[in-house]
């Protein structure tokens, strides 16, 4: 049986050990992360884990971050899935090019809504807690159902 992928975005600095352990509770075995690493030793920490699959985001400005393609198709159990940190910097448009999924970041709020046929999804952000935003990542599913997954946090200061 396929395994789980994680679906990241914002981690700005922090994979947080939750992040880890919720990804190794649930057999995670590859990683999407939708940008903003925003140092190498973020990226580093998740490609120890497991592959990585990511494109740059607007904070990704120095070293191997800054080097990430800023869209990626990658192929989801067997659907075409697109990568952008904004969504308003897709450089295609998705229902003509036969992408079933566009997943990305940026506002730091999950998201997930249909347009055209194509299914628009943010998982949030894995990194530091913003104002009262909750902390999350998501899992897609072999069947390709997506799971939303809150990550315990201390409340915000």
């Amino acid at each position: 049986m396929e395994s789980p992928v994680a679906l990241i975005a914002d981690t700005h600095n922090l994979v947080r050990g939750e992040l880890i352990e919720a990804m190794a509770r649930a057999g995670v075995k590859r990683i999407l992360h939708c940008g903003d690493f925003c140092n190498d030793a973020a990226y580093r920490k998740l490609c120890n884990f497991a592959p990585v699959e990511a494109v740059r985001g607007n904070n990704d400005t120095r070293g191997a971050v800054a080097d990430l393609p800023l869209t990626r198709a990658v192929d989801l159990f067997g659907k075409a899935a697109y990568l952008v940190h904004i969504r308003a910097d897709l450089d295609l448009d998705p229902a003509s090019s036969g992408v079933d999924y566009v997943f990305y970041g940026h506002t730091h709020r999950p998201a997930d809504e249909l347009v055209g046929g194509v299914r628009f999804f943010n998982p949030g952000s894995a990194g530091p807690r913003r104002f009262s935003l909750p902390v999350t990542f998501a899992l897609v599913h072999p069947d390709r159902s997506l799971e939303l997954v809150a990550l315990p946090t201390p409340a915000p200061r």
